[in-house]
Parts: C-alpha cells; sequence; structure tokens
C-alpha cells in the first residue's frame, strides 16, 4: 500500500500532495442535496445571486472531504485503523464551482497508542488552497495509524 506506517511519520514533515480537484455545479448539488442539505446559497442559482458572494458557494463539508481525500494517497492508504477526531475546522475563502483545489499536509505530533502496541497515533494539519493559492479550507485530524509489521 501507498500509505506510511506510524512509524514513518515525523513532526514537522511535509506532503505537498499531487492530486488537484476542480469542483463542479454537479459535485456541489448532489452532495448538498444527497446530504439532505436544501441551503439555498448551494443549490439555487438566484438566491446566491442576490447574496454578497454573487454566486452559489461550494459546500464545505464537501471542501473538507475532497481535502481530506486528496491526502489519503501519500499518508494513510491501507495504514490508517481511523480517524480519532478533527478539530480546528476552518474555511476561510469561499469556493465556487469550477475552482480547483489543492492540498498539503504537515505531522503535528506523533505518538505511540498506550492501548493498541500496534499501533500509534498521528496529528495531521491539512491545507487546500484553490487555483489562486488563496487558503480555502484546513484542519486537523488525527489518525490512528498501524505500525510496521514485525518480521
Amino acid at each position: 500500500m501507498a500509505g506510511l506506517y506510524f512509524e514513518e511519520f515525523f513532526v514537522g514533515q511535509e506532503f505537498h500532495h499531487v492530486f488537484s480537484r476542480t469542483v463542479t455545479e454537479m459535485d456541489n448539488t448532489m452532495f448538498s442535496l444527497l446530504t439532505m442539505n436544501p441551503q439555498p446559497l448551494h443549490i439555487d442559482a438566484h438566491f446566491a445571486a442576490q447574496t454578497e458572494f454573487g454566486e452559489r458557494l461550494f459546500n464545505s463539508l464537501y471542501t473538507l472531504g475532497i481535502l481530506v481525500g486528496m491526502t489519503v494517497y501519500d499518508t494513510t492508504l491501507g495504514t490508517t485503523v481511523g480517524n480519532l477526531s478533527m478539530t480546528d475546522v476552518k474555511f476561510p475563502r469561499p469556493v465556487f464551482h469550477g475552482d480547483t483545489l489543492k492540498a498539503h499536509t504537515k505531522i503535528i505530533s506523533t505518538r505511540p497508542s498506550k492501548s493498541r502496541p500496534t499501533q500509534g497515533l498521528v496529528e495531521f494539519e491539512h491545507t487546500a488552497t484553490n487555483q489562486r493559492e488563496e487558503v480555502v479550507a484546513s484542519c486537523r485530524r488525527v489518525g490512528l495509524m498501524l505500525c510496521r509489521p514485525k518480521a
């Protein structure tokens, strides 16, 4: 698997993820309606045109999902047990249809699990930028990671 084991992470380590994602109107509408979020700011062009943004905003929870998803291949693919927490979620700028998102990850902390000797906790700081390199989302996430298998 492409993911890293607990021992391969170190504080200060950074990842500039290669995958990017251009978000679309269809993405926004489907995600908003599938998650039962009828917020007109996401799905009603006429309503959104009358707001300070002048157009529909991309659903922030989908932005967060894309951000974390873009980080998986380089960090946790096949080596994570699960997510334990997500904190400090911020959306400093709006995302609009047609924006292209990129992700960056920094390792904030690591520690062996106290109750699971074959696992450890890694605190990730994820940041998403748009095509203008403006930060549009960030969060901290703690993942429970597998330790390297013993030979």
